[in-house]
């Protein structure tokens, strides 16, 4: 069966990229503006990682790319950055110009792929914002639909809204099923509780019983195991002394479904952090300086990590710290932040430690990115055989 090309815009330092190649894409392209996060790209591109072997990797502005010349590929990912809609930034959403979104559609309607796949902070679905959704999804469904520039995103919402039932279930030109999702990484296995929004779409003639992943851990399990019976703590080597667990009623979730990875599952076979690099293990340095405050506590051992923050307002790495029960912090390493982004440990992040940080609080957890990817790929493949089944009846042929 042939590959599944993809195009990817927004690519930090490759998170959702390996994830995607995991899930079985091959990338043509990657597209990202912070030069950091490029050198990481390219770094690891020269050291034969295998997700970047046959892939182009600009530094580029979005906004100045012709997308039409990666028309036919499979699929078009990224994450458009989220700071307008974080509820960490200043939330200025359709109003901040950061919002490329406008990209992400426009990447869509020039290449035309069978699947797309962008994701973002589940500030999105705010109630203050849910206008807006309503109008970036009517945008993805209707990706070559005339925006009027010098009418509102509002007035343009209206024309939308009109447009669609006035085609009703017609193809209506160019036209995506939209699906959005919001999902906790800790669901599925990331030692992280990172809330992300997905917005995946499937060109209206690609025939597809979709469905967003079933979660494959829960918090459920992971407080059970260390309320009763002490599992957790004889697995761990921890100790629950001065911990307290909820008092209500939780049973445990069947169907194989496992508990959520605590922070020290994540961390616990690097060497200690010290002021020098740690032999086999790039990026495992101890930052000093790590103070907690309000809004930003760290994260204890015994549960997933919190989510990392890209840093702001002065605060580079922000909650990226280890609470220990007797209320010292300290800051996770470069390379300890990675395990929790699910990175694998072969992989370098390059630039000062305030920039990898960057890096990886803003990247998509790499396994939760394969996850997904993997069950659009899935969908694809299915539809592929469909219509080789089809064309192989008619007696044409069709190559997969």
């Amino acid at each position: 069966m042939k590959a599944l090309r993809s195009v990817e815009l927004f690519s930090g330092a490759g998170g959702l990229a390996l994830g995607l190649h995991q899930g079985g894409f091959r990338h043509e392209a990657l597209y990202e503006w912070n030069a950091s996060a490029v050198e990481t790209l390219q770094y690891n591109k020269a050291m034969g990682y295998p997700a970047f072997r046959a892939c182009n990797i600009s530094r580029a502005d979005v906004r100045e790319i012709d997308f039409t010349k990666h028309k036919g590929v499979d699929l078009v990912a990224g994450g458009p950055p989220c700071q307008p809609f974080s509820m960490g930034g200043k939330a200025r959403g359709m109003k901040d110009t950061r919002d490329m979104f406008p990209q992400a559609i426009r990447a869509v309607a020039e290449i035309q792929p069978k699947a797309f796949v962008f994701e973002n902070v589940r500030g999105l679905l705010r109630p203050a914002f849910s206008n807006y959704v309503e109008f970036i999804r009517l945008q993805l469904e209707f990706p070559d639909f005339a925006v009027t520039t010098n009418a509102s995103w509002d007035v343009n919402l209206a024309r939308m809204q009109r447009h669609k039932e006035a085609v009703g279930k017609e193809s209506g030109g160019l036209r995506y099923r939209v699906h959005i999702h919001q999902a906790n990484a800790a669901d599925f296995g990331v030692p992280q509780q990172r809330h992300r929004v997905f917005f995946v779409g499937f060109r209206s003639d690609v025939e597809s019983n979709w469905f967003f992943p079933t979660p494959t851990h829960s918090r459920a399990n992971l407080t059970v195991s260390q309320r009763t019976g002490g599992e957790f703590w004889t697995d761990t080597g921890l100790s629950s002394e001065g911990l307290s667990f909820p008092r209500f009623s939780t049973k445990a979730s069947g169907n194989g479904i496992r508990r959520w990875v605590s922070l020290h599952e994540a961390i616990k076979d690097l060497p200690s952090a010290g002021q020098s690099p740690a032999e086999g293990f790039s990026n495992h340095v101890l930052q000093a300086g790590a103070k907690a405050y309000p809004g930003h506590t760290g994260s204890p051992l015994h549960l997933p990590s919190k989510a990392l923050k890209a840093g702001d307002h002065g605060v580079p790495g922000g909650e990226n710290m280890i609470a220990y029960p007797d209320g010292a912090v300290r800051y996770l390493t470069v390379r300890e932040s990675a395990r929790v982004q699910t990175f694998p440990d072969d992989y370098k992040f390059l630039g000062s430690w305030t920039e990898s940080m960057r890096q990886l609080g803003n990247a998509v957890p790499v396994e939760l990115a394969r996850v997904v990817s993997a069950s659009v790929a899935k969908a694809l493949r299915s539809d592929f055989r469909k219509k080789a089944f089809e064309f192989s009846g008619s007696g044409a042929e069709i190559s997969i």
